[in-house]
Order: structure tokens, then sequence, then C-alpha cells
């Protein structure tokens, strides 16, 4: 049996992002423990030039929620970068998470060598749907679901290779 492109995002975006939502949740309840603010959290980096916690999670969900719509050959549903509490950040998951399952497979597979084209800061960026998958999205998502976990770590959090990966 072959793995079709839909089995090879959607299910993966939908795995990343709920174990995002497992790690943040235990970033709040240290934070809680810790008398800091969730405000101050989502602003937390892990170098000054580095983007911080709510940014991650942000641009996590853009990955997932864009990149699905494109494979699917429509306009991305835009999210606004609004959130400034765990509260909206969890929501804005939510909605991501609600969003990627309204496409069917059959929106998705066949979809290898559709071409998408970014627009981007530095030029536009042309993919065939399958490179698009494999060679920006996943590795997009996961650097930025990476780095929530690490700003998460870093700010002491107990958390480990488990709860990134998630339970099968």
């Amino acid at each position: 049996m072959t793995l079709s492109l839909y089995q090879a995002a959607v299910p993966v975006f939908t795995r990343a992002l709920n174990n995002l939502v497992h790690v943040l949740k235990k970033g709040e309840e240290h934070a809680k423990a810790k008398n800091v603010t969730g405000e101050v959290l989502l602003q937390t980096r892990l170098i000054p030039d580095m983007l911080p916690l709510v940014r991650q999670v942000q641009i996590a969900c853009d990955m997932a929620t864009r990149g699905t719509a494109r494979l699917a050959g429509v306009e991305p549903t835009p999210f606004e970068d609004n959130e400034t509490t765990l509260e909206q950040v969890h929501s804005r998951i939510d909605r991501a998470l609600e969003y990627i399952k309204t496409f069917k497979p059959e929106q998705i597979d066949g979809s290898e060598g559709r071409t998408i084209v970014l627009k981007t800061r530095t030029g536009e960026m042309t993919f065939d749907g399958q490179a698009y998958l494999l060679q920006f999205l996943i590795p997009n998502l996961f650097f930025h679901c990476t780095t929530a976990y690490n700003i998460l770590r870093e700010a002491g959090t107990e958390i480990g290779k488990t709860d990134f990966i998630g339970q099968a």
C-alpha cells in the first residue's frame, strides 16, 4: 500500500499540533507554579533575536493550515496574529486543528505535481506539491514546534522527548 499525500500531511500536522498543546499545558502549569504570568511566558525567547513562544505557536499553526489549503489547491483562510493570552493561543490551535480536519483526502491526494508558489520577504519560492510538503512544510512545522518546546524547557518546564513526540 502506498502512502498518500493526505496521509503524510493531515495526520502528521494534527499530531504535531496536539503534542504542542500538551507541552504548552505543561508549560502553563509550570509558569503558574512559579508565579509567572501567561503573558510573560508567551513572550519568552531562547535568545534575543529569536521569535517568542507566541510567534512559534502562530507559525506552527500557519504551516499546518496554510499548507493543507495550498496542497488542496484552495486559498488559505487567514488567521490573525493577535494572541496575547494562553487561552487565545489554545483557541488558535483548536481552530487550526478544526480547519485542517475539514479537508478530505480526495482534495489533497494527487497534488504531488501541483505547482505551489509562495511569496516571501525574500522573493517567490516555487514547489511541486510533494516537495512543498516534504521539504518545506514538515521541516518548518517541526522547527517551530521544537522551538516552542525548547523555550518551555529552557523556562524550566519538566518535559521530555515523550511529551514532544506524544503517545502512539
